[in-house]
């Protein structure tokens, strides 16, 4: 899958293609059928199929404090995204220069210009440019103009509600894996490389691999059994906490996993951790030994949670 990032980074070779647009946070389901429907028409048509990000999400540069939690970041956005067959992802630095195009110059220079679009899949509900003034009925005009067409994409409902990333939020703050799960397609999971911690979970004999989440709050938080990928054809299990460390006085979210029956020096090596089962919501505790004692009880939920699994 190719990579473009900005419109600069825009060439000849990449005009024609049928594309879609969006956040794709979580790469759903209810995704999951548009990109299904950007694929099949791109290969009717032998064209690449080609979706259109912004990064930062839109919302997260003009309100970070009503922007929602991030379900996926944007690299696990783009590996969810190949493993859908998606052919080319156009990733746009979302800022005020974008923020401030008219709907026409949008159209102009990223549709038409850009990336001659001959196909177009969005919901009829998309609103772009400035103030949101451009929506479904004037792309299927400017498509009239411009010579591309454009297609609305359905609704997913499971069990007769909505897919949706919101939807999906909404059951990972609850701690509702297997709605989530539902949702999703998939297992929840977060992927990202191992960094240094402040080690403190070397000197209560629980080490840990610490994940930065790159400041970003994460859609689920509190004490989790895990599943581990990443190293090697094992895959491992353990217990991970995910969220600000209340106890150590932590600023920044992180995740920090402890894998059982490993001893290995993982700085710098990326690993997915999946999440299978809530133990517990992060909570304060009066100093180490405390945390330390009720760590080994989350380790022995887990481990009995996986052995219940085996069985």
């Amino acid at each position: 899958m190719e990579i473009v990032r900005g419109l600069y980074n825009l060439r000849h070779r990449h005009r024609g293609c049928v594309a879609t647009i969006g956040n794709f946070d979580g790469v759903h389901l209810g995704h999951q059928a548009v990109l299904s429907q950007v694929r099949e028409e791109a290969q009717k048509r032998q064209l690449p199929s080609t979706v259109i990000l912004f990064e930062p999400q839109p919302l997260e540069f003009v309100a970070p404090d009503k922007a929602p939690y991030r379900i996926t970041r944007l690299r696990e956005k783009l590996r969810l995204l190949e493993q859908q067959g998606i052919d080319r992802v156009i990733c746009l630095r979302f800022d005020a220069k974008l923020q401030n195009l008219t709907a026409k110059e949008f159209v102009q220079q990223l549709l038409v210009d850009g990336l001659h679009v001959a196909h177009f899949v969005v919901g009829d509900d998309f609103r772009f440019g400035r103030q949101r003034q451009g929506d479904f009925a004037m792309l299927k005009k400017a498509g009239s103009e411009f010579g591309f067409t454009v297609e609305s994409t359905a609704t997913c409902r499971l069990q007769a509600e909505r897919v949706s990333s919101t939807a999906i939020r909404q059951a990972l703050a609850v701690h509702d894996l297997p709605a989530a799960e539902r949702m999703l397609g998939r297992a929840f999971d977060v992927t990202g490389k191992v960094a240094k911690g402040q080690q403190l979970g070397r000197t209560i004999g629980v080490p840990t691999a610490n994940i930065r989440l790159q400041n970003r709050t994460p859609a689920l938080q509190g004490v989790f059994a895990t599943k581990i990928y990443g190293l090697g054809e094992t895959v491992y299990t353990g217990v991970a906490n995910i969220g600000r460390r209340p106890t150590v006085a932590g600023l920044k979210p992180q995740l920090e996993v402890h894998i059982f029956d490993l001893q290995a020096d993982l700085y710098g090596r990326q690993l997915r951790v999946e999440f299978c089962q809530f133990i517990r919501a992060e909570q304060k505790f009066a100093g180490l030994p405390e945390l330390q004692a009720q760590i080994e009880k989350d380790m022995t939920v887990a481990r009995q949670y996986f052995a219940a699994e085996q069985n």
